[in-house]
């Protein structure tokens, strides 16, 4: 069965966001806003339940506009940040502008991504090469870095979005793409030694199998295929891994640190 849409699922979250207590009150930021689907992650994990705003940094605002259009029409606020993230100066504007209003960051999901068209290595250029590895890689040490000097006084948590394409890739013509998701998770599991002390967290979740516009996009298979190919035999919904993001950005998982979490339907086990 095909994932329903974000906005389709708003209302399920919402619901069973109000059960996650340890999430009230938080000051949260999402970066990297890349596709509808975020909506779902968004909602959940920084819905109206909390009394603060919503901070959601990335490029461009029509990408975010679904999110805080839902987040204000429950009564809750929202603030879109326009931020290159891969650029050093607007990562500081990001987060000084935070720290400066409400002077502290509890939560941090960083969800910046792209890949590139399917092709041979031999097909693809430089310029590919620079564009994922920005997108995928420099954004998240820009991000890590600045997020864990703006918790380390006084804890919180972090959670990167990676992929199951960096620790197992079956599907030929993404190899810039899988490289630069296995540098991810290996940059987050050495930052997260790193800060631990500071009582920061910091985990990875590794989505795979999941109907994304992305999945849709890299055309890599009929879905119905790869579902078939899964031991739960069915796509993952969005929601799905959304509910695994806030379990890290929780309480809930407060002796969790350096992990990387699959959300793919058994993929990794077979």
């Amino acid at each position: 069965m095909l994932a329903r849409g974000p906005l389709d699922v708003f209302d399920d979250l919402l619901a069973r966001a109000f059960a996650c207590s340890s999430c009230l009150s938080h000051v949260p930021l999402l970066s990297g806003y890349d596709e509808p689907t975020t909506l779902s992650y968004q909602i959940y994990l920084f819905g109206p339940i909390s009394a603060d705003v919503r901070h959601i940094a990335a490029r461009r605002r029509d990408k975010a506009e679904a999110t805080i259009y839902e987040i204000k029409a429950q009564g809750g606020r929202a603030a879109f940040i326009q931020t290159d993230l891969t650029d050093p100066t607007q990562i500081e504007v990001l987060h000084d502008g935070i720290l400066d209003e409400y002077g502290r960051l509890d939560i941090a999901f960083n969800n910046a991504g792209y890949q590139e068209a399917k092709a041979p290595l031999v097909d693809q250029t430089p310029d590919v090469y620079a564009r994922v590895f920005d997108t995928n890689v420099r954004a998240v040490f820009l991000s890590l870095r600045r997020q864990i000097q703006a918790m380390k006084d006084r804890g919180g948590a972090i959670v990167v979005n990676a992929s199951v394409s960096g620790m197992k890739n079956p599907n030929p013509g993404f190899s810039i793409y899988s490289a630069s998701k296995a540098a991810v998770i290996s940059l987050t599991k050495s930052a997260a030694m790193e800060a631990a002390e500071q009582g920061v967290r910091i985990n990875v979740i590794a989505p795979g199998r999941v109907v994304t516009d992305m999945m849709l996009s890299s055309k890599v298979m009929d879905m119905k295929a790869v579902a078939a190919g899964l031991p739960i035999r069915r796509m993952g919904e969005p929601e799905e891994v959304a509910n695994a993001v806030v379990w890290l950005a929780s309480d809930a998982a407060s002796f969790v640190v350096g992990h990387v979490l699959a959300v793919d339907g058994g993929f990794m086990a077979t």
